[in-house]
């Protein structure tokens, strides 16, 4: 099964991308895993994207495409996966489709998690973390039962920069403009699916099942 998993931020690509690991057992390649594999082996292209992370650039389309060819082409990918956050652009899913290509592989289906913006700024303005263990929170879903205290190991619980209700407005709306022609691109090749992600986690898990059947 070869899944192209797409949703903003908040969606909650990240809990379901793990339950489709669970169900398939296939692994989950999100673009950070990629750099961060890539940048660890000392890869000639990892040396490349190292370079522009350091120097607070953008990674070139060539560079990260050739990562990501670099990444499918391992053996725990010949049975399928889950990508996640790449391709950004058009561009970058036509060059996935030659990637594939050489590798015999096609995508099977494209999952778009879609959760409205007023839904997802409030899930994730509402996000803390602490300072000390890394915990994660929610003052709605899941608050602290000390405040603004970690019930983990008593550190301090903040709010991270980019969950600030302005930072979080302007991601969005930059998500949305990026996604629109990669959504046309998908639709046009069959592969497109949307899942209400509003819904209790299990069943959007049901639901991104039931749209791969006779994949």
């Amino acid at each position: 099964m070869h899944i192209l998993l797409m949703g903003p931020p908040g969606a909650g690509k990240g809990t379901q991308a793990a339950k489709l690991v669970e169900q398939y057992n296939i692994p989950h390649i999100s673009t950070g895993d990629m750099f961060r594999a890539a940048v660890k082996e000392g890869t000639p292209l990892g040396q490349q994207a190292k370079q522009c992370m350091d120097a607070g650039q953008l990674v070139p389309d060539s560079v990260t495409i050739g990562i990501v060819k670099e990444r499918l082409a391992k053996p725990d990918c010949k049975e399928g996966f889950i990508l996640d956050g790449f391709p950004r652009t058009t561009e970058q899913a036509e060059a996935l489709d030659r990637t594939l290509q050489e590798v015999g592989i096609k995508l099977d289906r494209v999952i778009n998690i879609i959760v409205p913006d007023d839904v997802l700024v409030r899930r994730l303005t509402g996000r803390r973390i602490c300072q000390s263990c890394g915990a994660t929170y929610h003052l709605e879903f899941n608050p602290s039962k000390q405040g603004a205290i970690c019930d983990k190991c008593s550190g301090e619980i903040y709010q991270r920069d980019d969950d600030r209700e302005e930072t979080v407005t302007k991601r969005l709306a930059v998500y949305q403009a990026q996604t629109r022609p990669l959504i046309e691109y998908y639709q046009d090749r069959g592969l497109y699916t949307e899942i209400d992600g509003q819904q209790d986690i299990d069943k959007v898990m049901a639901d991104i099942v039931d749209s791969l059947k006779g994949e």
